[in-house]
């Protein structure tokens, strides 16, 4: 064999393999909460800066999860996963949008990022949501704040579609919600004290309508000064970023991807 046809032969070869392994790639949607007119929860801050002055500081949930979603999206990418988001700047996008956009992209996980609120200043914790519709009345309360904008006739199909989905995305995204609230849980639970408010069930369309294995992740709760001061940190949002990471990571590595020829 000629050099040259060794030298074409090595270029098919790795065309090849190159080609299945970006076949094979996962692909993750990542979906900052809220965003544009809808602010999220919202939370104010007083401290004192550096000259001895008082000054008072607004956070926007929106701002926050965005934050959040770009240090996980870049953290994945990193790790060679196909990785979009559902808005990479403040803007507009409602449900029925992020779950086109998961259609569009394929996506195999839909991992969506919020900050919780409490009218309790002492309500403090994380915690993950998966898709199911077997949630309690306290966590309709959730549920209410996080569907809000399908009303009516909507509201009436998206229900119709839950039920469809959760039959078959559910024992995957419990398994996903597992996974990453187990690296959470070290991290937020071990270090920083947080209350691990656990895994449970909730009824959210975002995640219906996406029709893929998908969670909810509440990162803290923005109306406890305490914890908002955690959780607008740069150190807090590089370690949970990092252990969401982790969790995706060991989801896949137990429920490996059917590639389809």
């Amino acid at each position: 064999m000629t050099y040259k046809n060794k030298f074409s032969l090595t270029f098919i070869l790795l065309f090849v393999v190159f080609g299945v392994l970006k076949l094979q790639a996962q692909t993750i949607l990542i979906d900052p909460g809220h965003g544009g007119k809808d602010d999220g929860a919202k939370a104010f801050q007083a401290f004192v800066n550096k000259k001895g002055k008082l000054e008072k500081k607004t956070h926007f949930e929106k701002d926050l999860v965005l934050e959040l979603s770009k240090r996980i999206s870049k953290k994945l990418k990193e790790k060679n996963y196909r990785v979009f988001m559902t808005r990479s700047f403040d803007r507009t996008v409602s449900l029925e949008k992020r779950a086109a956009i998961a259609e569009r992209v394929n996506a195999d996980l839909f991992i969506s990022i919020h900050a919780n609120a409490s009218y309790y200043k002492t309500s403090g914790g994380f915690e993950t949501y998966y898709l199911n519709n077997k949630s309690n009345q306290a966590i309709k309360k959730v549920e209410e704040v996080e569907n809000k904008g399908l009303e009516g006739e909507d509201s009436v199909v998206n229900q119709i579609l839950i039920d469809l989905v959760v039959n078959r995305t559910v024992e995957s995204s419990k398994a996903l919600a597992s996974s990453i609230h187990g690296k959470l849980k070290d991290f937020l639970g071990t270090s920083l004290k947080m209350k691990d408010r656990g895994i449970k069930p909730g009824l959210f369309f975002v995640l219906a309508l996406s029709k893929r294995p998908g969670v909810l992740l509440e990162m803290g709760f923005m109306s406890n000064p305490k914890e908002l001061r955690k959780i607008s940190s740069s150190t807090f949002q590089e370690s949970y970023s990092s252990a969401v990471v982790k969790g995706i990571e060991l989801y896949f590595k137990v429920n490996k991807k059917e590639t389809a020829f």
